[in-house]
């Protein structure tokens, strides 16, 4: 099916992508770009740089949207804030550079193991569920290497640095706030590095698909949220991630 000369068939499976990670990243609050990430270059074949450039800058708009909601309604910690920015703008500069500076068949293999890990890791949140409570003390060395981890392996930051705040023990409202406004000024310097390095050919439909697919599920997100108990979601999405990606390092490596 076209539409003024686009084919809105070669979006759909990018809309369907963008979809599912929107459902899971709206009951949970993490996750649409290591669900995104996954299911691109682990299902989809996508290289890893293009999936992560296709990935950031779709949430350059939905983490736009989430931080002025939390600044509205008082969730940021000033000072959490710019002991999270710097530290993750330049972890993410890093990963970025060198995920373009590498060849796409050589560091697929290892973004699909560290999405691996993610996916175990969050299984280990689930089957857990709910984290120990300790005095936060790691702010900056989490955001330089979350930020990093975002960038090279196209998702990550919510996953890593919000589990280990909560982890840590830091109020979770300011640290969900927090974290999700960093994240913007982080995607807005990934996106920017991957066009620089790799242009905005073969970038505007798949990414215009992702962005689709997130905003139809935004409201489903919301219900699930409601619904679904926090342990039950994160030892769900544990188990898909990880298989996914599994998946993903068996084909990259027949």
């Amino acid at each position: 099916m076209q539409i003024a000369g686009f084919d809105l068939t070669s979006i759909l499976p990018f809309i369907g992508v963008g979809f599912a990670a929107q459902l899971v990243d709206g009951a949970l609050g993490m996750a649409f770009g290591v669900i995104s990430n996954t299911l691109l270059v682990g299902v989809m074949g996508v290289p890893p740089a293009l999936a992560s450039q296709r990935v950031h800058l779709v949430e350059c708009f939905t983490t736009a949207t989430s931080g002025i909601s939390h600044l509205l309604h008082g969730n940021i910690d000033k000072k959490l804030f710019f002991q999270l920015l710097i530290p993750g703008v330049i972890g993410g500069i890093l990963g970025a550079y060198v995920l373009t500076s590498i060849d796409a068949a050589v560091i697929k293999p290892f973004v699909l193991l560290y999405l691996s890990g993610i996916g175990l890791y969050i299984l280990w949140r689930g089957l857990f569920y709910p984290p120990k409570i300790k005095e936060a003390k790691v702010i900056a060395p989490l955001g330089l290497f979350g930020g990093f981890l975002d960038a090279a392996g196209g998702g990550g930051w919510g996953p890593v640095v919000t589990s280990n705040l909560l982890i840590q023990g830091a109020d979770p409202r300011k640290v969900v706030g927090t974290v999700n406004s960093v994240e913007f000024f982080l995607t807005l310097t990934v996106s920017a590095v991957f066009i620089y390095h790799l242009g905005i050919a073969d970038l505007a439909g798949a990414t215009l698909g992702l962005l689709i697919g997130g905003l139809l599920a935004s409201p489903l997100g919301a219900w699930a949220a409601k619904h679904f108990p926090a342990k039950q979601m994160l030892i769900l999405v544990g188990v898909v991630l990880t298989l996914t990606s599994a998946y993903g390092v068996y084909r990259a490596w027949l």
